[in-house]
């Protein structure tokens, strides 16, 4: 009887019983996006130049006073050739910078910005609007999205994971 429970105990502790490891996992998401309304205004200078050869100057070219919600004005210069009968050559160009505005900022209604300030170098990007933008996801892994206005994204997903080891 002893060699029987000891053979019993050893064929007991020598198999070792079968054993796995497994996970089950679900994640799901919807991710709702309304692009918000920006804009960037860098206002110009006004700026001039000259340049020529063979010619001298006899009135100095100007700006005028800058006053707001009018042109900034300017005043060419006045040249004349050095040596007469010699090539000459001569440019003269003026740039009129932007005007200084009476408000330098704008409000945003609803997302979006209305009106916005209009200078010589602009970047603007214009609000999304939600309208019936909307999503879910059912139990069984259903989803559903309703599409919104212009400047959104919806994304929705649901991922299923099975690790056996």
């Amino acid at each position: 009887m002893r060699r029987f429970l000891f053979l019993s105990c050893l064929t007991f502790f020598a198999v070792s019983p079968a054993s796995a490891d497994i996970t089950h996992a679900i994640k799901s998401s919807i991710s709702l996006t309304v692009d918000g309304a920006a804009s960037q205004s860098i206002r110009l200078g006004s700026s001039m130049a000259v340049s020529g050869s063979n010619i001298t100057l006899d009135t100095t070219p100007k700006f005028a006073t800058l006053t707001s919600g009018t042109a900034l004005g300017y005043t060419p210069g006045a040249y004349s050739i050095t040596t007469a009968g010699d090539s000459f050559s001569y440019s003269e160009s003026y740039l009129e910078g932007d005007d200084v505005p009476t408000v330098l900022s704008t409000t945003v209604t609803g997302g979006v910005v209305p009106a916005l300030p209009i200078f010589g170098n602009n970047t603007t990007t214009s609000g999304g609007t939600p309208g019936a933008l909307a999503g879910t996801i059912a139990t069984d892994g259903a989803i559903a999205i309703v599409a919104g206005g212009a400047g959104t994204t919806a994304i929705g997903q649901v991922i299923q994971e099975l690790s056996i080891r």
